[in-house]
């Protein structure tokens, strides 16, 4: 950059403002003639001195760097003809009489796990043959704000387990891009959404405790290689949404932990610093340099990597101030309320720098409070997500489901109580990986009764999940039922699919999803009333749910689903007279594939057997009988 463009980007670095902070900080590389200029900068405020050690300089002493100003910005800059990229390196950080070994934290490759050294990279130099998908998605995108009308069905995956070699050892980008892009498009899934691929040291962290925010994770590859799996998907017209993790961060040595030998990165304020849950520091939202690196960095996933959308993790952590904490452990805001509105403040203006740069790409909430207008503009007072996870409905299905058949009547609230609030949001339905550890059980395992029941069950739940308003997200294995907990440290139970019974189970999703793909009254109108409608929500003696989903154009499904053990026998709705015609069941009887008539009094009267569901929609080519 030139020197104007140079003074613009400190300034806006401070200001709290910048949308590319990795252009100023970190490690660059650029080919002047025959020779390569290299240029390093750090952000370390208190630091008396900093050293570039590497290989080049040696890990000792090092090469020192020269303050930029007043401000805490360090930088190197030389020449050599000599490409030194893939050169690991580190900053020394010499504060209060300690010298301490950094990972570069805009650094965009780094050796990851316990050693952190940062890897001389430059931007990476991906190949990207996305365009025809990038203009699709930015047509559906546009025009209704970010997801209100379009089909989101999103596969959760974790790319250290969802499929690895015979010996245990990790697939690479390119090898799991070509098995996720086969399978999913297969399975009828509109996006992928990966566990967070941001470099971490501790693979048990399932990727959630973030050092290098600007490094794809080096177990898989490259920043290229990690590009290359991008592009194939897009170009299958599969989306890829990334976990972000703005929340936290862990305590390595190498990592933004007390990084110029003080709290930096984290709050000063004792009380705040802690998440004692995790074990990791709280980012200082209030800091404007830590503003400049968070936003700078969700924008450098959604730019340079064409990434989606970001799944932005434990949002109530940061909008809570007495989260995790006991009475007398914390402090109200200003306004004397446990609500941070320095966090809020962050998310608006996280939201609005999206929205401004990447106007097609989304923003996704996991948050599971009551707190009002996640998904509400900022100029409308909330804070700018485009969606949020709807863990209420997940958590009363998942209790619902794991009630004996006879007794569930008691709690029918489970299933309709979630359209009370179905449209105060707009909401992501999640069965997601947080559900199937840590002695939760598997969704399949969450069922009650036998083998046999619960098969049966899962078919009428996967109906029920994907016919209730709202966007779709499954963790990968749920789809066959795979039955033990998810394990982070080996593949998924694929084998389990030898078996013929979770093998029809896994083609039941796989049709279910393609039927939702192909039928708007499911999609377009998931955050309206009006595209939604009961037609029986009281039946809790039967176990037994019937609705209405209308599309944009009028079309309307009729859906019933039965959690009942027992034949559900003359069912009878009211909807418009005429002919009924059967698009999507769980049972396969020949009777559930014929249409049926309304009586002359417009009820439509059919049967279910035990954990069944069907849809219907009217026969256009029929009149009012």
């Amino acid at each position: 950059m030139d020197r104007e463009e140079f003074e613009r980007a400190l300034y806006y670095f401070f200001e709290g403002t910048a949308e590319d902070a990795y252009r100023l900080l970190g490690a660059h590389v650029e080919k002047q003639g025959s020779e390569y200029c290299y240029t390093f900068r750090v952000y370390a405020p208190r630091a008396e001195s900093v050293f570039l050690v590497s290989d080049l300089f040696g890990w000792e002493e090092g090469r020192k760097m020269q303050p930029i100003g007043s401000g805490g910005i360090f930088e190197l800059s030389f020449f050599d003809e000599c490409d030194f990229r893939g050169m690991p390196y580190k900053f020394a950080i010499c504060s209060g009489g300690r010298r301490i070994l950094k990972g570069d934290p805009y650094a965009f490759f780094s050796h990851g796990g316990s050693d952190g050294a940062s890897v001389l990279h430059g931007l990476p130099q991906c190949t990207f043959d996305d365009g025809e998908y990038l203009a699709a998605r930015h047509t559906a995108m546009i025009k209704e704000d970010g997801a209100l009308s379009i089909p989101i069905n999103i596969y959760e995956v974790h790319l250290g387990s969802f499929l690895r070699r015979a010996d245990g050892s990790y697939l690479s980008y390119r090898e799991l891009a070509e098995a996720l892009l086969a399978y999913t498009k297969y399975m009828g899934y509109t996006h992928v959404e990966l566990l967070p691929i941001a470099e971490h040291p501790f693979d048990g962290s399932w990727g959630y405790q973030v050092c290098g925010y600007y490094a794809p994770t080096s177990r898989f590859g490259t920043p290229e290689d990690f590009g290359a799996l991008v592009d194939m998907l897009h170009r299958g017209g599969v989306g890829v949404i990334l976990d972000w993790v703005p929340a936290h961060f862990p305590k390595d040595e190498w990592g933004l932990y007390e990084f110029d030998g003080a709290p930096l990165y984290e709050y000063e304020v004792e009380w705040r610093r802690e998440a004692r849950g995790w074990g990791t520091r709280y980012f200082d939202l209030s800091r404007r340099e830590v503003q400049s690196f968070l936003i700078s960095n969700a924008l450098f996933w959604l730019k340079e990597y064409h990434i989606d959308g970001l799944r932005v993790d434990a949002v109530a952590s940061m909008l809570y101030l007495d989260y995790d904490r006991k009475d007398g452990e914390w402090f109200p805001d200003a306004d004397g309320s446990n609500r941070s509105s320095e966090a809020a403040a962050f998310f608006r203006a996280l939201s609005t720098a999206v929205r401004r740069a990447c106007p097609d790409a989304l923003l996704i909430a996991e948050e599971s409070t009551d707190y009002r207008g996640i998904t509400h503009k900022p100029n409308e007072g909330g804070l700018g997500f485009h969606l949020k996870w709807n863990m209420g409905f997940s958590n009363d299905l998942f209790s619902y489901l794991a009630i004996d058949p006879a007794l569930r009547s008691e709690k029918h609230s489970a299933l309709n109580f979630p359209i009370t609030y179905a449209f105060s949001e707009r909401y992501v339905l999640p069965i997601s990986h947080d559900e199937v550890v840590h002695g939760k059980h598997s969704f399949f395992g969450k069922m009650f009764g036998d083998r046999k029941q619960k098969l049966a069950t899962l078919r009428a739940a996967h109906l029920f999940f994907m016919t209730f308003p709202g966007k779709k997200l499954m963790f990968m294995g749920t789809e066959y039922g795979m039955k033990r907990e998810w394990d982070h440290d080996a593949s998924i139970d694929w084998a389990l699919l030898d078996d013929a019974e979770h093998d029809a189970l896994r083609e039941y999703v796989a049709a279910l999803n393609r039927f939702y793909l192909s039928s708007p009254a499911l999609y377009e109108r998931d955050f309206s009333e009006e595209g939604f409608s009961w037609l029986l929500p009281d039946e809790a003696a039967r176990d037994l749910v019937a609705y209405l989903r209308r599309a944009s154009d009028g079309g309307t499904l009729v859906v019933a689903v039965s959690f009942s053990g027992a034949e559900n026998r003359d069912i009878v709705v009211s909807v418009e007279r005429g002919r009924y015609q059967p698009l999507f069941c769980t049972h396969t009887d020949g009777e559930s594939k014929l249409p049926i008539d309304t009586d002359p009094e417009g009820r439509l009267i059919f049967s279910l057997p035990p954990f069944g569901g069907i849809v219907f929609e009217k026969m256009k080519d029929t009149v009012e009988l």
